[in-house]
């Protein structure tokens, strides 16, 4: 870019150029970013607003320039699809446009209408002043991907915002409102914050003739304000983000600001981001960003197909997962009936439903008045036919056949015609349930995890007749309400629990070794898991899975008997409901405790069969729980039970506590190297026989590794 005139188009007043439109407004010209969905700053777009800013330079009749979006989106930053390629850095790279727009003789404002994020927000800082509508977010995003803001966003916030608020903005990603901005005391970040019900533009057109023939003032050149503890705000957010590299790094930059100039600062902030972006987290973190846009996309269902319309939810079950199932529709402003055989459990569901709301008033996240209003959008039944006017009903029964084969009966018998019918079961036959109605089309299973309310989970089960509406239905269903759907095809326990049970078995294979439940727990959670598999089951309730094995145990009694589980609950020790499980509890706390009736117990096991105990690595510990997924999740891809491996790495970090920042166990394989998974799978099943022969690792899993090919 030379910064000379362009040719003007045949109205001198108006114009359009790539991803930009412009025009002027009595001496105030306005550029306005126009690249669908989300104005996304990729390189057509920077090249526009840079041949808008020339254009407006060279016109004497121009005095000041309005920046703006459209489409509910200043911009949401960088393009993420041209990471890694030309386009990301040729110029003008993002840094030089703000550069550009900062340095510009005429005054600058941002209208901000909508969501401004990461390079979005950093182009609005690079504006000599700023309008933004209440409504409006703000946010600096990258953490969420593994890197920091890498446009001078560390640098310039913390001159017009409280570093502490900053800091915070940095190493959470989480957003603030305009509106919420306003209000923090010495804020210089927004100009005006005009009511939603306003026009942004003609407010920042209005402020910028006042400003017009001034001399601007450059952010970079602002002293940074005086604020908050800094060092209190870091400290709980690196407890919350543990095992991540960019939360610190971003703290340790908005400190920077404090303490250097802007442009030390900025270098300081770019070496950061190309460290960060060439990392192995950041790696992780935006592949996991593409599995979700990919899981939505289902192969063979043509885009013409629509959903069916959900207006009115059922839900048969108003215990735990029931209670949870509801909420996530009150939450979207769905009505629902909730249904009961029993007033008492009716009456219990109902109450633990508000208390879960007043929880959300008592922690300031949710208002009196919109608890009130989810809770009037509740309706609760004891009667079946008072689902009949519901679209969607999803059962949450006790996980067992004869009693869903109940209530699918008596739904096919109420339900009206064309209204889906799900099953919340984690394990059972959804081909089975369906044929429990004269509708299998209507039929599918929608797997929510505990705590449903809270869970992002959710596995969308397609059975072999669910029609292909009802699939869709789902999936937009499931994004209504804040969920992550996958889909998965049936088998015991679907992509997620099947996967679970090979991790467990991984986890009593150690323990059988001579490991203790602490010792795993402790490995796997350094590696960043929410919980280890012990702390889990105590969790979720060990009386669950008891019902599932003794269930196979029914089925198949040549199957194993898991010996040191089954004890353990025949002790009565379901986890955290019972006070006791793999660890102790004391009386209302869920800090888990070493257990010596737990170590007594593991002693009698090696004593019984007179265990040559094994010493344990972590990394060891690791690899055998981490490598049992993987090779299950190889069978599955095989299988054609998941449509592609990113969807069960996907399952794994919204629903069991993988961390995000190393991708799921299928891209975590990858990095490690095939091979390198193949020989220590070998290794930590020497001996091991299936069906009268050596264990092997997954087919697919030995094809890859041998043909130098990766899962993902």
């Amino acid at each position: 870019m030379t910064g000379t005139a362009h040719p003007q188009p045949h109205n001198p007043q108006e114009g359009t150029h790539m991803s930009t439109e412009y025009s002027t407004d009595g001496g105030v010209a306005v550029i306005r970013m126009a690249k669908p969905p989300v104005n996304g700053l990729g390189h057509a777009l920077r090249v526009g607003i840079a041949d808008g800013l020339d254009r407006a330079a060279a016109d004497d009749a121009v005095r000041a320039v309005v920046i703006t979006g459209s489409g509910g989106f200043f911009s949401a930053g960088a393009d993420i699809t041209e990471f890694g390629s030309d386009k990301a850095t040729a110029s003008p790279n993002l840094s030089e446009l703000i550069r550009r727009l900062e340095d510009s003789p005429k005054p600058v404002v941002a209208a901000v209408d909508g969501t401004a994020f990461g390079g979005g927000l950093e182009l609005a800082l690079g504006a000599h002043h700023r309008v933004a509508s209440a409504s409006s977010k703000i946010g600096l995003p990258e953490v969420k991907l593994g890197l920091i803001p890498g446009a001078g966003g560390t640098q310039r916030l913390p001159r017009l915002l409280d570093p502490a608020v900053v800091a915070e903005i940095v190493a959470t990603g989480a957003p603030r409102t305009a509106a919420a901005v306003a209000r923090i005391d010495g804020q210089l970040l927004f100009d005006t914050v005009v009511d939603d019900s306003a026009d942004v533009v003609p407010a920042a057109v209005a402020l910028a003739r006042t400003v017009a023939g001034t001399t601007p003032v450059r952010t970079r050149d602002r002293d940074p304000l005086a604020g908050g503890d800094l060092d209190a705000v870091g400290g709980k957010v690196l407890r919350r983000a543990r095992g991540q590299e960019a939360p610190a790094v971003g703290l340790d930059l908005v400190r920077t600001a404090l303490t250097t100039g802007f442009d030390e600062g900025k270098a300081a902030e770019s070496a950061a981001f190309a460290r960060l972006v060439t990392g192995e987290q950041s790696a992780a973190l935006r592949y996991a960003f593409f599995a979700e846009r990919a899981a939505r996309k289902i192969p063979g269902i043509d885009a013409a197909v629509q959903p069916r319309a959900v207006e009115r939810v059922g839900v048969v079950g108003a215990g735990t997962m029931g209670g949870g199932i509801a909420m996530n529709f009150l939450n979207a402003g769905i009505p629902v009936t909730i249904l009961e055989m029993a007033q008492d459990a009716l009456d219990r569901g109902l109450a633990t439903i508000r208390r879960n709301y007043q929880a959300q008033v008592d922690k300031g996240k949710l208002t009196a008045q919109k608890l009130e209003r989810r809770m009037g959008l509740l309706t609760p039944s004891m009667q079946y036919s008072d689902l009949g006017g519901a679209d969607l009903i999803i059962e949450a029964v006790f996980e067992d056949m004869e009693v869903k084969k109940q209530v699918f009966t008596r739904l096919d018998e109420v339900a009206k015609p064309g209204a889906v019918l799900a099953s919340n079961t984690s394990t059972l036959d959804v081909d089975a349930i369906a044929q429990f109605t004269d509708r299998p089309a209507d039929v599918l299973g929608m797997h929510f995890f505990s705590p449903a309310n809270v869970m992002a989970l959710l596995e969308v089960v397609r059975g072999e007749k669910t029609a292909d509406d009802v699939l869709v239905t789902a999936l937009d269903l499931g994004k209504r309400v804040g969920k992550t759907p996958v889909v998965a095809g049936v088998c015991d326990g679907f992509i997620g629990n099947r996967m679970l049970h090979k991790y467990r078995d991984a986890a009593m294979a150690l323990l059988r070794a001579g490991a203790t439940p602490h010792q795993v727990d402790k490995a796997i959670e350094g590696f960043g898991f929410a919980m280890g598999p012990f702390r889990m089951q105590d969790l979720a309730g060990g009386d669950i899975g008891w019902a599932v094995r003794k269930r196979q145990y029914a089925e198949n009694p040549d199957l194993p008997r898991d010996e040191i589980a089954d004890e353990l609950c025949e002790m009565g020790r379901y986890g955290q409901k019972t006070g006791a499980g793999w660890y102790d509890y004391e009386s209302g706390s869920r800090a888990p405790k070493i257990s010596t009736v737990v170590h007594e117990l593991l002693e009698r096991f090696h004593h019984r069969h007179g265990t040559d105990k094994q010493e344990f690595s972590d990394e060891e510990i690791v690899q055998r729980l981490v490598f049992a997924l993987t090779d299950e999740g190889a069978r599955i891809l095989d299988e054609g039970i998941a449509l592609r491996a990113s969807d069960i790495d996907l399952v794994y970090l919204a629903g069991y506590g993988f961390p995000r920042y190393r991708g799921g166990p299928m891209f975590y394989a990858d990095r490690v190297g095939l091979p390198e998974v193949v020989e220590k799978l070998r290794g930590f099943h020497a001996g091991d026989v299936v069906d009268g022969k050596p264990w092997e690792p997954a087919a697919l899993l030995v094809r890859r590794a041998q043909e130098g090919a990766s899962l993902t």
